[in-house]
């Protein structure tokens, strides 16, 4: 497997330090910079959701596009959230090279294979965006972001780093998993009104089983067999978690940051920092302008406490669990289609708790060893949204 030497030089700790917080400094700087250009001419400090997608295809609104793709898994849909998922993330890696003790929960579940794991992620983003871009209008949302948050990173995860692996991954996300979520999506969910992510993460399913099959015929897609260390979070830590209130907190945030397979505290703080940033410059920018950003986060975080106070003997007896899953399904599903009432963020906090965990494991571990097991997370994220955010609106109605 193709990781970071354990033993990193105190001048590359420093050098790259450097580098982040420049870089972290320069996108501060450039955002206050715009907002005040903006704000001379308009009553918010940054544009809207709205006004991204009435004015696509222009160059500007497309680069905002692709890259508050990058936030989408969450449905922030922000380039704030995504640029402080990314820095966060950064920082997180360099914590788990030169920092341990600050590092949380290691990013990219300790396998050091992050770099890796996001060029591969990004590249497929941006492959997505250029061969389905043209897919968008000022009327039609379409889900270009798939390939950030799927298989790329998984097959990084289960063959490796290296280019061949990253490169494949990135072809294979753009060709086969977006335009599943293409078809899903406008064949599927639009006709049957049903939320937009049940055909997001069913194309995600079909693409990446297509996907595996090819690369079980082709081995010189990837040059190596999946590596059994690497095929799913490691199921011991090095050093054993108290699961103290500490813990749960961290484990909370840490799932803010799991579908793009960072499952990282640093990463999810820049995210969540980065959207509500976005959100106190123009609460319509953020969460597809819909005002209701400050709900879908309190309803992630409830959703994902509930799941592991309610799962805290699976994580003991695995060291990991897929709690993350009704965070970036069922309760922003819900709360999109119902609105952000205490009702529909309890009520689906709780029932994503209850169901999607378990089943995501159901079906994970029925997966043949060279399929990545999140395409059980994805068929769980499915199935739960499907049961669950009809129940919601019944009863919030009755």
């Amino acid at each position: 497997m193709d990781s970071i030497s354990a033993s990193p030089s105190q001048g590359s700790a420093f050098r790259y330090l450097v580098i982040l917080l420049a870089v972290t400094g320069a996108a501060v700087g450039l955002i206050a910079a715009l907002s005040v250009v903006y704000s001379a001419s308009a009553t918010a400090y940054w544009p809207g959701y709205n006004d991204m997608v009435s004015s696509l295809p222009s160059p500007i609104a497309w680069l905002r596009w692709v890259v508050g793709d990058i936030s989408e898994v969450a449905f922030y849909k922000h380039e704030f959230a995504s640029i402080g998922l990314l820095l966060g993330g950064a920082f997180g890696y360099w914590t788990s090279r030169y920092a341990r003790n600050w590092q949380g929960f290691s990013i990219a579940y300790g396998t050091g294979l992050w770099p890796w794991l996001v060029t591969s992620s990004l590249l497929g983003l941006l492959l997505s965006n250029l061969l389905w871009g043209w897919t968008l209008t000022a009327d039609s949302w379409q889900p270009t972001f798939a390939a950030f948050v799927s298989l790329p990173a998984a097959m990084v995860l289960l063959f490796g780093g290296g280019w061949r692996v990253t490169l494949n991954g990135a072809l294979l996300g753009a060709v086969l998993v977006t335009p599943s979520c293409l078809l899903f999506v406008n064949y599927l969910c639009i006709p049957l009104g049903l939320p937009a992510v049940i055909g997001n993460v069913l194309g995600m399913a079909l693409g990446s089983v297509v996907a595996f099959l090819l690369c079980r015929a082709l081995p010189i897609l990837v040059s190596r067999r999946p590596e059994s260390t690497i095929i799913s979070p490691p199921p011991k830590a090095v050093n054993i978690p108290d699961y103290s209130i500490r813990w749960t907190f961290r484990r909370v945030l840490a799932d803010f940051s799991e579908a793009p397979f960072f499952g990282n505290e640093w990463a999810s703080l820049g995210l969540i920092l980065g959207v509500f940033l976005a959100y106190a410059l123009n609460p319509l920018s953020p969460a597809y302008g819909s005002g209701w950003l400050p709900q879908l986060v309190a309803g992630q975080a409830l959703t994902s406490l509930l799941g592991i106070l309610l799962w805290r003997r699976e994580w003991q007896k695995s060291g990991w669990y897929p709690t993350y899953v009704p965070l970036v399904a069922v309760v922003p599903a819900a709360i999109l289609v119902h609105g952000g009432s205490p009702f529909v963020i309890v009520g689906s906090a709780l029932l994503g708790a209850l169901i999607a965990p378990p089943l995501a494991c159901a079906i994970a571990g029925r997966l043949p060893k060279w399929m990545h097991p999140y395409i059980g997370n994805v068929l769980a994220m499915a199935t739960s949204t499907a049961l669950i955010v009809p129940v919601i609106g019944f009863l919030a109605t009755n």
